[in-house]
């Protein structure tokens, strides 16, 4: 079975598979005695892919966890300039997120067209990729976690309650306002993709990440895809492996 690892700053996600079929999956904290959190004990890991966006004093102890583990030697893989036809926009590669070029490349291999990849997680990010394949650029942005806490850590004599409302209608308490707000601000978000989307040509969008769920109740027309960074870093793996 493939180990496959999609590895934060703090945190990380990992699915075990079989022969491309998700077997098991989790989340795991970097700084824990143990990363690889309700894993099963008796699995059988063959091989581990990595797609890693933190630093390596972070990375590395992991990787020696994994190797003592599984006496098996990880594989990392990060972002590229071009791969199967799609091609990256950034002058240095090296500067974007693995996260990201491993989340276009699956929803490349799916949509063969332009698209839109929205990874709604601590942060999110937006890629667009035309139909020859051509990555445009995209954004990074905070999110709704991220946008909570800094509310609660910097701003004084705000005190709220999160929920998880859609009501992007005037707030008429402080909790509301800025519940109310965020739904408000994620819903503009949600029409300047669309409109982006159409302007350019770009027929699919696809959205994962943990807050996909909350992008798709506030209108976001797209495919929801949760394995989509999985997805590219195992299409990766098995073509770097001639599998």
């Amino acid at each position: 079975m493939k180990l496959l690892l999609d590895v934060g700053n703090s945190r990380l996600k990992w699915q075990l598979r079989r022969q491309g079929s998700v077997v098991a999956r989790g989340l795991g904290e970097l700084a824990g005695a143990d990363p690889l959190t309700d894993f099963p004990p008796a699995a059988p890991v063959k091989a581990i892919a990595i797609s890693a966006v933190t630093a390596d004093e972070v990375l590395a102890p992991l990787l020696r966890h994994l190797e003592r583990r599984f006496s098996v030697e990880p594989r990392c893989y990060w972002a590229e300039a071009g791969r199967g036809g799609l091609r990256n926009a950034y002058e240095d590669p090296r500067r974007m997120g693995a996260d990201r070029w491993h989340g276009m490349y699956g929803a490349w291999l799916r949509h063969r067209s332009g698209f839109v990849v929205v990874d709604a997680g601590s942060a999110v990010t937006l890629d667009y990729v035309d139909a020859g394949g051509q990555h445009l650029g995209g954004f990074i942005l905070p999110g709704q976690g991220m946008m909570l806490r800094s509310l609660r850590r910097d701003v004084a004599r705000v005190v709220f309650k999160p929920g998880e409302v859609l009501d992007d209608t005037p707030g008429k308490s402080t909790s509301e306002c800025v519940n109310h707000g965020l739904a408000w601000l994620l819903a503009g978000l949600v029409e300047r993709i669309q409109r982006d989307a159409e302007s350019l040509g770009l027929t699919d969008v696809i959205v994962t990440g943990g807050d996909a769920p909350r992008w798709l109740a506030l209108g976001l027309r797209a495919r929801h895809c949760a394995d989509l960074v999985f997805d590219g870093l195992a299409a990766i793996d098995a073509e770097e492996q001639g599998a």
